[in-house]
């Protein structure tokens, strides 16, 4: 019977990958917290803050969809005793969380109230 291919194993004691998969994971569910508090902000902001909620869930998703990949990177990284970093995922999620930041400062100060 076949199934799926088992994950390549590695010899760090410290479980370096675990712990950077976690990171990113908490860093999805905390982009999906701010999604949801963007949420609270649609009876008064409208479509605006609808934006806000579209941008963080997609982050989030982003995030999600690429962490196996970067999970196998670093084990194979590992086995290979030589790992690039990947700045581009830092980069890239750096970017989005100061466009949101920017963004819900401008609904907050210049976006009208819905009333």
């Amino acid at each position: 019977m076949q199934g799926q291919p088992a994950t390549p194993t590695h010899g760090d004691a410290g479980l370096q990958p675990e712990r950077s998969d976690l990171a990113w994971r908490r860093t999805a569910m905390s982009l999906l917290v701010a999604a949801s508090i963007f949420l609270r902000w649609m009876p008064h902001h409208g479509w605006f803050a609808g934006t806000l909620v579209a941008a963080a869930v997609a982050t989030a998703g982003a995030i999600n969809i690429s962490r196996k990949h970067r999970y196998l990177r670093a084990i194979t990284g590992i086995n290979r005793e030589r790992i690039i970093p990947d700045a581009a995922s830092t980069a890239a999620l750096a970017a989005s969380v100061v466009v949101l930041a920017a963004l819900s400062i401008y609904a907050v100060l210049v976006v009208p109230l819905d009333q």
